[in-house]
């Protein structure tokens, strides 16, 4: 992309806000595997070996390369271990592993200049590279932050001298948890401090005409990296740049959540067009990262060849409006801010300062069963007769033209289709579910809640204008789109447009039987033996090939949590009929909660380990987990070592950090409340202050 063309997107931070288009970067050579421009989407991770450990880092690489990894990262932390990244290198060469290199470097300059001169790219972090972070805070003159700058520039300066001379490539990494004092004293813990510590290290590289670079703006919470990202991209934009970027959500954690999460952040930057390598940050051994990142990144594959093909898309709104709506966004809706859209309050319930509602579809289970909604988190008691409620319970059920033949517990909202809750002779809790048809001719309507289902196309049409609007009014907003998440996207837009402000529950549908994507030509996706052909299918464009539980949650994520991040969305549906309840239960409640708009549970936000680390990460995780997981609502941050600490774990609410060989720091928040602690004392000390802090509970035993 040429700077001409850069400067005519005029500040946006995406190519279109209405399709999908990848964002066209500068091409950077790393090895033999360049990055950006037209490359596919690059997978990496990194080990969690001591790096001195020449063996053991060479076998684990074997098993991220062998696993999809197209680059391996092996952190450097002093010269010492950047010397044997050499080793590391001629064994790898040696078993016939010519995969590229990545030194991962903090506060060690002269072990990135070592490392520079061995492997094919450096990774360093603004945030402590030449710079400090002591919670500090400082007042800057503008003499004395140029001043500042210029001692950077002076210690900077000498490894992109050596990254020119043997060709090697470099990421400038921000992580929102190590700003340095100084950003953070003159722009705050925000994104634009974020951005603008990447930013001061660009503008020197390109002083030095350096060009070598990939950017990455990683944060633990997925709302956050969003918006830096967002906001780097409109940065570089209008400063003529285009450097390639690297997502990832760091210390996602582990499991399912850390699939969530990490899904929810980079999965929205993947719609948006952003994105040219991926690296999954979980609490597991690295091998298990890349095929969560190749599963994200495949989808996009496919999006890009159906979208350049001629296959028909529908996009809910006219080219025209879609434009129209594109401009008008800027005034409506902030990306680099997190506002979520007015709506009116109905009922206490949904809507308003209501939080998201999960509705699930039991329709085909046994509903002579009272037991069956034990998978949608209502927990039948047969000697006792009655329900309880666990942690995670859905808000409605529906049951389409089905009747169950047991009571359902009070609190559970159930849905009907409009003809067969018309016919019930009870409604209590009882609600219709409409076509958009179906509604505007109704000659009857519930008093409560009426949840009618519409598609971007609907709004502002002829049908859609007799609408009789109340309080009772839900919208489900269903999209038919290959680039669904635009699609819905420009709905919300066009609603706020009209100043409408009924509560949307956002639906997605996930089939495995009706759409199936076909390897076989390099042909147009639109011909019968292309890449990837749609076959024998009824089901609408935006049915996603799920072959199992984790894609469902993988492209879920990234649907609904794009939308969330954005603000937009009262409720999610998610339509799975080859998915079990139960999943697309915790699936449901994992984005709500990955997306901060609904709270049920406690977040780990664990590092997924390094060479640095003093600890068995994933041991030590599933311990606090084991011990913590029953306390609603807290946040604890688990780090392996200080450069993974109190910084990283930005937003949390207790802290567990490796600070030597067998001891522990425990934090508040960023306070450092007891330091030292031996490591088998250190988890009851950190329960202890949970406990001091009345915010702990004793489990319930079942």
């Amino acid at each position: 992309m040429t700077k001409s063309a850069l400067i005519a997107l005029d500040g946006k931070y995406c190519n279109s806000l209405n399709t999908y288009s990848r964002f066209l970067t500068r091409e950077v050579t790393i090895g033999h595997i360049p990055m950006g421009a037209h490359n596919p989407i690059r997978i990496q991770s990194m080990t969690t070996t001591d790096t001195m450990d020449t063996p053991g880092t060479v076998e684990q690489s074997i098993r991220m390369v062998d696993a999809g990894c197209e680059y391996v990262r092996i952190t450097a932390p002093s010269v010492k271990e950047a010397k044997n990244l050499a080793n590391i290198k001629k064994e790898l060469k040696a078993r016939g592993y010519d995969v590229p290199l990545i030194a991962d470097i903090h506060f060690t300059p002269n072990a990135a200049e070592e490392a520079a001169r061995i492997v094919e790219k450096v990774r360093i972090n603004p945030g402590n590279y030449a710079d400090k972070k002591r919670f500090e805070n400082f007042e800057y003159t503008s003499a004395e932050y140029q001043a500042e700058l210029e001692r950077i520039y002076k210690k900077f300066a000498p490894l992109v001298k050596v990254c020119k001379e043997y060709g090697t490539a470099m990421r400038i990494g921000t992580n929102h948890g190590s700003l340095s004092d100084r950003i953070m004293s003159h722009y705050g813990d925000t994104p634009r401090g974020m951005v603008e510590s990447a930013m001061e290290f660009m503008r020197m590289c390109e002083d030095l005409n350096y060009y070598n670079l990939v950017i990455s703006m990683k944060s633990s919470n997925p709302q956050v990296m969003v918006q830096a990202y967002r906001l780097l991209v409109e940065t570089m934009v209008k400063e003529g740049m285009n450097y390639p970027l690297h997502l990832g959500v760091t210390e996602a954690g582990d499991g399912e959540d850390g699939r969530i999460k990490s899904a929810v952040g980079i999965g929205a930057l993947l719609e948006d067009g952003l994105g040219d390598t991926i690296r999954v940050s979980l609490t597991e051994d690295p091998e298990f990262e890349a095929p969560v990142a190749i599963a994200l990144a495949d989808r996009y594959k496919w999006r890009e060849l159906a979208v350049n093909s001629n296959q028909p898309i529908t996009i809910g709104l006219s080219e025209e409006s879609s434009q129209a709506t594109d401009n008008r966004q800027q005034t409506t809706h902030n990306p680099y801010e997190y506002q979520k859209r007015h709506t009116s309050e109905l009922n206490t319930f949904i809507g308003g300062h209501q939080v998201p509602r999960v509705v699930i579809d039991i329709s085909k289970k046994n509903l002579k069963d009272p037991a069956i909604l034990s998978e949608v988190g209502y927990l039948y008691s047969a000697l006792l007769d009655k329900y309880n409620m666990a942690e995670q319970s859905t808000d409605f059920v529906y049951l389409a033209d089905e009747l169950p033949s047991f009571n359902f517990p009070g609190n559970l909202k159930q849905l009907y289709n409009y003809s067969t809750w018309k016919g019930l002779q009870n409604k209590s809790n009882c609600h219709p579910y409409y076509s958009l048809k179906e509604y505007v001719a109704a000659d009857l309507r519930d008093t409560s809640l009426n949840l009618v289902a519409i598609s971007g196309s609907d709004i502002g049409s002829d049908i859609f204008n007799e609408i009789p609007l109340d309080n009772t009014l839900v919208f489900v907003l269903e999209t038919q789109s290959i680039c669904g998440l635009q699609d819905q996207r420009q709905a919300f837009f066009k609603l706020v447009e009209l100043g409408l402000e009924m509560p949307v529950i956002i639906k997605r549908s996930y089939r495995v039987s009706d759409i199936r994507y076909q390897v076989s030509g390099e042909t147009d996706p639109t011909e019968e033996n292309s890449k990837f052909s749609l076959t024998d299918s009824p089901a609408t464009n935006n049915q996603q090939p799920t072959t199992n539980s984790e894609n469902f949650q993988l492209y879920s994520a990234t649907d609904f949590g794009g939308l969330m991040l954005d603000g937009f969305g009262d409720g999610i549906w998610a339509d799975a009929p080859d998915i079990s309840a139960k999943t697309i239960l915790s699936t449901s409640f994992g984005i709500l909660q990955a997306t901060r708009s609904r709270i049920s549970k406690t977040e780990y936000i664990s590092c997924p380990s390094c060479g640095r680390t003093l600890f068995d990460l994933q041991i030590t995780t599933q311990m606090i987990r084991s011990r913590t997981d029953h306390l609603k609502g807290l946040k604890i941050g688990i780090m392996g070592c200080i450069v993974n600490g109190p910084g990283e774990m930005a937003d949390a609410d207790y802290g567990y950090v490796g600070t030597g060989p067998g001891k522990i720091t425990l934090y508040r928040g960023k306070e450092v409340v007891k330091k030292n602690v031996n490591t088998e004392n250190a988890l009851d000390e950190l329960i202890g202050i949970i406990r001091d802090d009345g915010n702990w509970l004793e489990p319930e035993h079942e």
